[in-house]
């Protein structure tokens, strides 16, 4: 069977290579143009497309998969099946009805459809979450299901490691429908939710709610996007970079809800409720480093 590979994300370099050395190694990759990225905001090519180059695949980065030209090289390819995984841009009709098209989702479909399920799995609370394999439609993660595995989360799980377990996990179902094509079935539309793209507003750490939630927030965004508290050192616009932090019930002595104290062995953010103790922190314009580094360079 021939297949065409459509990705760009770290994750769906995580499945591309999975499937490079399966008996389905892609004849095309297909992925998004060269972005600026980083602070320097220089131009960087997809994931996707550097995993593929390593691997020696063909590689297209069409401005539009949909025009002719991007459906005329996938057409060339002659594939049997196009697997999407975490493309980033919508597909279109004709393109969508021209091949049998394979969408790895990292969610148990139809919870979390949409940019982020992995992140909106992790902030919900969520005890497990897995990978679907779904028949693509023009619906928002809303095809048949062919099949499907769970993955439970663990307590200290960020999206870095789950990540990596739901990759190895969507390679392997992804190979099973592949060599057995099984029959897919229509998700129920009343039990779906939706994983919003992650905003800049999901990354500040807001002290009025309760300290759980603002732990799962860090392990969501770690170690891909980073949370953060601002006001720091008493500026509204002072921002501190927080990469690891543990929720736990408020003790004496303890900083009201609101209040960032940098008394103890690592810097404390009071919570309501709760207190979150900030474990691994990133001061503006410097690297991430250990709270209690981070209290001992302010004390000098």
């Amino acid at each position: 069977m021939r297949t065409v590979y459509l990705g760009t994300s770290e994750f769906a370099a995580a499945i591309l290579s999975i499937l490079a050395e399966s008996p389905y190694r892609p004849e095309l990759v297909v992925s998004r143009p060269d972005r600026p990225r980083g602070r320097g905001r220089r131009l960087a090519a997809p994931p996707v497309v550097s995993t593929a180059r390593g691997l020696g695949i063909p590689v297209q980065q069409p401005e539009s998969v949909n025009d002719d030209a991007g459906r005329a090289r996938i057409a060339a390819a002659a594939p049997d099946a196009v697997v999407v995984c975490a493309f980033g841009a919508l597909i279109k009709e004709p393109l969508l009805s021209e091949h049998l098209m394979l969408n790895v989702h990292p969610s148990l479909l139809p919870r979390w459809r949409g940019a982020a399920p992995i992140e909106r799995a992790i902030m919900a609370g969520d005890e497990r979450t897995g990978v679907s394999i779904m028949r693509l439609t023009a619906g928002l993660d809303s095809g048949p299901v062919c099949l499907v595995g769970e993955e439970p989360i663990g307590r200290d799980d960020t999206y870095g490691t789950l990540a990596a377990r739901l990759a190895a996990l969507g390679g392997y179902l992804l190979i099973r429908v592949l060599d057995t094509s099984p029959p897919c079935q229509e998700q129920d539309e009343a039990a779906a939710t939706y994983a919003e793209k992650i905003s800049a507003e999901d990354r500040v750490l807001d002290p009025e709610r309760p300290a759980v939630e603002l732990e799962r927030a860090v392990r969501a965004l770690t170690p891909h996007i980073g949370a953060a508290i601002t006001g720091v050192g008493g500026s509204r616009s002072e921002r501190l970079g927080v990469w690891g932090a543990t929720a736990r019930a408020t003790l004496p002595g303890d900083p009201a809800p609101g209040e960032l104290s940098l008394d103890g062995p690592v810097p404390t953010l009071g919570c309501t409720p709760g207190t979150l103790a900030l474990t691994m922190v990133q001061p503006a314009g410097r690297r991430q480093m250990p709270g209690g580094a981070y209290l001992r360079g302010l004390r000098g």
